[in-house]
């Protein structure tokens, strides 16, 4: 136990005072009361005993209270550590939402820079065509005096000027053909509603129901049912697959069949870089390029067994063929594809090609936001663009970049992420035209004799 100076100061005066009690001569002792003397003593003992009791009550409240403080102090530090590490866990959760907003930013401005591109490409191919334009005229025409860029403004002016004559003229002729086709349609529903009410009036004769003679009311459910009821020109046509909404197709009517067209490519016009949600729901022109949607093909896959056709070109002019038995999972499976090739399928060339994919079924589709592919280290659809049904990266994809030129650097950089097949000699050919088709399984029996 340490005393403080005060307690040291209080008990030297005391023993001054105890011995200022003795006198200092031998003799005066001798003569005082012994007795008194020690009373003296025991007063000042007694007192002694008293402090250093009062000393030590007063050590053990303060050691009990600093075993308080220290009980508190533990439990604050225990309160202090939750926080930083529920802090911390707030930061982690933070950063990682940040992470996430900063890779939907990414992909967005990735796929605007790409659809920049593709505009620039098509405005250098513009250019070159006004330089060799340009280059003819110069050789046609000497000492002018008019200056090469005023010979390339003068070309570009009288091209751009013919593009919009053109423009405006196909916009005349496709309003005529809208007119035309809405008048035919009219017409048509007055004929079908003649038809039944005359098919009613036959029935009501025979004392049969009206409703068993009368054929499915309402829209085709696809462009095969369509060219069954009389339709032969190819086009857009509104269709309802059963359990489905209505939603417009383009119908390419054959001599044969009416097929649904799925997909569509030839110059690149429309950029096929897109997300999941855009592959889901369709995308692009019906008369140009397009996509026409997962859920599209899905409800109309689900009717029956269907047939897929793949007609393609290469860069080379070749033309090449395939057909599958085909079946399009719904979403709640990642619209995976299931394909049966056709015995009888081949390319003009006589060999047996398998455009679509290396014999896997049931591949999920995949895009760069939605990596279904079956590469385990590598999303396939970012590496290579665009949505496909991916086993890997190296087998085909009909939806990539679409290539233009094969001469420049920048071409050659970016042919690994063009559209592409793998040919059965194993070798990777850029694609230039795709056209994907479907039709019902059943059309092989109306058609066979």
């Amino acid at each position: 136990m340490k005393m403080t100076p005060q307690l040291l100061i209080l008990l030297v005066t005391i023993l001054v005072h105890a011995a200022a009690a003795f006198p200092s001569d031998r003799r005066a002792v001798a003569g005082r009361d012994k007795h008194a003397s020690w009373d003296d003593v025991n007063v000042v003992a007694h007192g002694l005993l008293q402090l250093g009791q009062g000393l030590k009550e007063h050590v053990d409240k303060s050691k009990a209270q600093m075993r308080d403080i220290n009980a508190q102090l533990k439990a604050f530090n225990s309160s202090v550590a939750q926080l930083e590490r529920r802090q911390q866990e707030q930061d982690q959760a933070l950063q990682a939402r940040k992470v996430e907003e900063v890779m939907v930013k990414v992909e967005e401005e990735k796929m605007q820079s790409e659809e920049i591109q593709a505009r620039m490409d098509r405005l250098e191919d513009k250019v070159e065509e006004a330089l060799k334009e340009q280059t003819l005229d110069s050789n046609d025409s000497e000492h002018t005096g008019v200056s090469f860029i005023q010979k390339l403004v003068v070309a570009q002016n009288r091209r751009i000027d013919q593009l919009v004559e053109k423009i405006k003229q196909q916009q005349d002729k496709l309003e005529k053909q809208s007119l035309h086709l809405q008048t035919l349609q009219s017409k048509v529903a007055h004929k079908r509603v003649k038809s039944h009410r005359r098919r009613d009036e036959e029935t009501a004769l025979r004392g049969e129901p009206a409703e068993q003679s009368r054929d499915a009311a309402g829209l085709a459910r696809d462009c095969s049912q369509l060219f069954v009821r009389g339709q032969r020109a190819s086009g857009v046509y509104t269709i309802q697959p059963e359990n489905s909404q209505p939603f417009n197709v383009y119908c390419e009517m054959t001599t044969e069949e009416g097929w649904t067209v799925i997909q569509k490519r030839y110059d690149g016009s429309q950029s096929f870089n897109q997300l999941w949600e855009s592959y889901k729901r369709g995308f692009g022109s019906l008369n140009d390029e397009f996509w026409l949607g997962l859920e599209n093909i899905h409800s109309l896959s689900k009717q029956g067994d269907y047939v897929l056709q793949v007609a393609l070109s290469d860069q080379a002019g070749e033309q090449h063929e395939a057909s599958y038995r085909f079946q399009l999972d719904g979403e709640e499976k990642q619209f995976s594809l299931h394909l049966q090739q056709e015995e009888e399928a081949s390319s003009p060339s006589g060999l047996q090609e398998n455009i679509m994919t290396s014999g896997e079924s049931g591949l999920p589709f995949s895009t760069a936001d939605r990596d279904n592919d079956l590469s385990p280290d590598v999303n396939c659809a970012q590496l290579l663009s665009g949505g496909w049904w991916f086993s890997s990266c190296g087998e085909s994809n009909l939806n990539g970049r679409y290539q233009r030129r094969q001469n420049t650097l920048r071409q050659q950089q970016l042919r690994r992420q063009s559209m592409f097949w793998t040919s059965s000699k194993g070798q990777n050919s850029s694609v230039k035209r795709t056209l994907l088709k479907i039709a019902p399984a059943t059309m092989k029996q109306r058609n066979s004799p």
